[in-house]
């Protein structure tokens, strides 16, 4: 008699990213060992057979290749036709991830409605180039609530030079290094335990308070440490722009409206001995310069502690925003914090988190803000590998404007 079928067991995050990482240095590696037998049967000189360095992206191309050098034309200038490029098994290969998710809200906030929604479709593209050259780029399409128009925005673009373990560079436009949300979790609902994000880590565009994303160059690596597993990111930029009166928005992605730079720095531990735990910290500074008021001088400090196995996710975050402004004016301290657990059971995960950030009234850049705080409940089904359903409550409580409650059903999945 035939044993029953196993349902297999769903997929959590944190495996996923493990397991694309460990396909991208496959797929490598069978790219280059495709390339010595092609060369070898066309009597060509073979590429380096050794395996990708760790954590390249995802194919092999030759470094003329990479470079945009075209063999036919002297000097190494590039050909105008695009099909000039040999397609061979050194040529640059697209290799593209997706993610997307439909929900639905109800909430007793003044002024909205419930309404059926379409989340962000989201493009994850990685390119190798090289050995040591790789692209990563997110584009997401997203329908904006004031016009139900669809636009299109370039949300990470980066072209990364992985010289070892101990000593990697990014240029373009990344996610910053404040804290673990932010780097962990990008734009891929379904990555997430939670329907969305924690408020203090809301995106700028959706009225976030942190410098999610900035334009510049990221620097990052391991630390010798042994068992410690400690890591390193360094990371200049544009940083944010203050002057949003007038439409401006806030990444800095071609001018900056001063000449002064972001600078972040952040350091975190892995330890061996407990599989899963991070614990991590950074330091961000900025010069802002508003319109109409004086310029203010910026500082972001950041602490975690993570824990975070298939079975069980325990995620705390503080952060503390200062804002110092140039005319001698007391300094602004802004802190939050947000803690979530969950637990998984087969195919469901309840989960549980409370949300704190508190803006002063008198803060020159975010005087809108105030104080928000709340707890949410939720559970998420897992009810297919890449297909996941959430369902969660919660109630927002707000020191100036009243409470409100929200509901929402979600469904998010990756392709």
């Amino acid at each position: 008699m035939l044993a029953p079928k196993e349902t297999p067991a769903p997929i959590d995050a944190q495996t996923v990213r493990d397991l694309l990482a460990r396909v991208a240095q496959l797929e490598a590696r069978v790219h280059t060992l495709e390339a010595e037998k092609a060369a070898l049967t066309t009597s060509q000189p073979a590429v380096d057979p050794s395996p990708a360095a760790p954590g390249a992206s995802v194919t092999s191309a030759s470094a003329s290749q990479a470079s945009g050098a075209s063999p036919s034309a002297p000097g190494g200038t590039p050909q105008s036709v695009l099909g000039a490029m040999p397609m061979g098994a050194d040529t640059p290969h697209l290799q593209i991830r997706g993610f997307a998710d439909v929900r639905y809200g109800a909430s007793n906030l003044k002024g909205t409605t419930n309404s059926f929604a379409l989340g962000q479709f989201n493009l994850f593209i990685t390119s190798k180039l090289s050995d040591r050259f790789s692209v990563l780029s997110e584009a997401v399409t997203e329908a904006d609530t004031e016009t139900n128009e669809f636009g299109i925005e370039l949300e990470r673009m980066l072209l990364n030079y992985h010289y070892s373990d101990y000593f990697n560079v990014g240029f373009g436009r990344y996610h910053t290094s404040i804290g673990f949300y932010n780097t962990a979790y990008h734009h891929s609902t379904w990555m997430q335990t939670t329907v969305d994000r924690p408020f203090l880590f809301d995106f700028e565009d959706d009225g976030g308070v942190l410098p999610i994303h900035n334009v510049g160059v990221t620097i990052n690596g391991a630390i010798p440490s042994g068992s410690l597993g400690l890591h390193y990111v360094a990371e200049i930029g544009n940083g944010r722009a203050a002057r949003t009166e007038f439409g401006r928005g806030p990444v800095q992605n071609v001018v900056d409206e001063n000449n002064g730079k972001s600078f972040n720095v952040a350091l975190f531990a892995r330890p061996e001995s407990i599989r899963g735990l991070e614990i991590g910290a950074s330091g961000y500074h900025d010069n802002l310069t508003p319109l109409f008021v004086p310029n203010v001088d910026e500082q972001i400090y950041s602490a975690y502690a993570i824990y975070q196995v298939p079975s069980l996710e325990f995620m705390n975050e503080a952060v503390l925003i200062r804002h110092s402004p140039a005319n001698g004016a007391p300094t602004v301290n802004a802190p939050g914090f947000y803690s979530q657990v969950s637990r998984k059971w087969g195919q469901f995960r309840p989960y549980f988190r409370y949300e704190y950030v508190n803006i002063p009234d008198r803060d020159i850049i975010f005087p809108d803000v105030h104080r928000m705080s709340g707890p949410l409940f939720g559970f998420r089904y897992d009810w297919g590998e890449y297909t996941a359903f959430k369902l969660e409550y919660q109630r927002t409580m707000r020191r100036v404007d009243p409470d409100y409650n929200t509901l929402t059903l979600q469904t998010s999945f990756a392709f």
